[in-house]
């Protein structure tokens, strides 16, 4: 298939746009690089797929020279008709959509960057998906979604309506947004509610990346709500092999859909959402000492009140997934950390 994946200077977008390319699809990737967290790791994702990141100053695409059939554009998701025009050349069979503007805490001080990119972004590609009639659009949306929500595991067959940031709200969105597209132009669109995602390459204002900084220069960690979290930690590469197992296979409409007692997760149009995790919660105690045995120092923590936005616990009904498409993540708490660690000396020199 000819696959566009946004986002891929990103974290999960940079291992998705390569697992595509390795199985043999044309793919097109483009990111906007934005400083939202250090340009440099960016730079460094897309060298590590071929991109000779000092063509970026062009709009041209740039071709990997790891993967024959992978080329990368710089392009804000934003900019409407730039977006309108890459739909128009390429004619793209599939859509991976995961480019977003992340971050809860940077959502309640930042508030207008998520609705340029979360909202305007996801209508361009929307747009996009429509004028060609792609035959499959997959997107990222968030386990924040469910946000006061404290029945657990959360389900996607359950109300999630009570966001409790900004980035949550956007995502939530998100899905409203997919499904009226879904409904009205008949565009089959899955939605991936991606729990807590850590591995190589991963992002810096995520909280396991911040506590490694930290432990390895001796500096205090701090630790919110007292240590008293639990999040459903999922392993990147898990990640990716649901992600691209969702591609292969387009949502279909619900034939036992219900008006009368509408399940958010289907739709009489072909709409579909699932969450996307590893279904076994970790405190957040228990992490920091995967993250301590790794590196092989102790943490000096700074136990904290709540912050506004977070929520105390994550946790993945993966039922769905499970079922649709025989998915089973298979990494521990521990590998994962140690891999993470590895490349984190290694990218950083230390």
């Amino acid at each position: 298939m000819k696959i566009l994946v946004t986002g891929t200077a990103g974290f999960i977008g940079f291992f998705v746009a390569m697992r595509l390319a390795e199985a043999g699809h044309d793919v097109v990737g483009v990111d906007n690089l934005n400083d939202y967290y250090d340009v440099a790791l960016k730079h460094g994702r897309l060298r590590a797929s071929g991109i000779n990141i000092h063509l970026l100053t062009s709009t041209a695409p740039i071709q990997s020279t790891v993967y024959p059939n992978y080329s990368f554009i710089k392009l804000d998701i934003a900019d409407k008709n730039k977006v309108k025009e890459l739909f128009e050349i390429y004619r793209f069979d599939a859509v991976c959509h995961l480019a977003a503007q992340a971050g809860v805490r940077y959502s309640i001080t930042n508030p207008f960057d998520y609705a340029l990119s979360n909202l305007s972004g996801f209508l361009s590609i929307l747009e996009g998906c429509r004028q060609i009639k792609v035959k499959h659009l997959v997107y990222a949306s968030s386990s924040s979604v469910y946000g006061l929500n404290a029945n657990t595991p959360f389900s996607v067959h359950a109300g999630a309506d009570h966001p409790v940031s900004l980035y949550a709200a956007s995502k939530k969105s998100n899905e409203m947004m997919a499904h009226s597209y879904s409904h009205l132009y008949n565009i089959p669109v899955t939605g991936l509610r991606f729990f807590t995602v850590y591995g190589p390459w991963g992002r810096p204002d995520m909280a396991y990346f911040k506590f490694a900084d930290a432990i390895i220069k001796g500096e205090p960690i701090n630790v919110y709500n007292n240590g008293e979290m639990q999040r459903d930690f999922t392993y990147v590469d898990d990640i990716v092999e649901g992600v691209i197992r969702v591609i292969d296979q387009p949502a279909q409409a619900n034939p036992a859909w219900d008006n009368k007692h509408p399940d958010p997760a289907t739709s009489s149009a072909p709409y579909r959402l699932y969450n996307i995790g590893n279904s076994s919660p970790v405190k957040l105690m228990d992490f920091i000492e995967a993250l301590e045995n790794a590196i092989g120092k102790k943490a000096v923590k700074n136990m904290l009140p709540m912050q506004l936005g977070d929520v105390v616990s994550t946790d993945a009904d993966m039922k769905d997934l499970e079922q649709d498409f025989h998915y089973h993540p298979k990494t521990d708490i521990q590998t994962g950390i140690n891999s993470f660690i590895d490349w984190f000396r290694k990218f950083y020199n230390v």
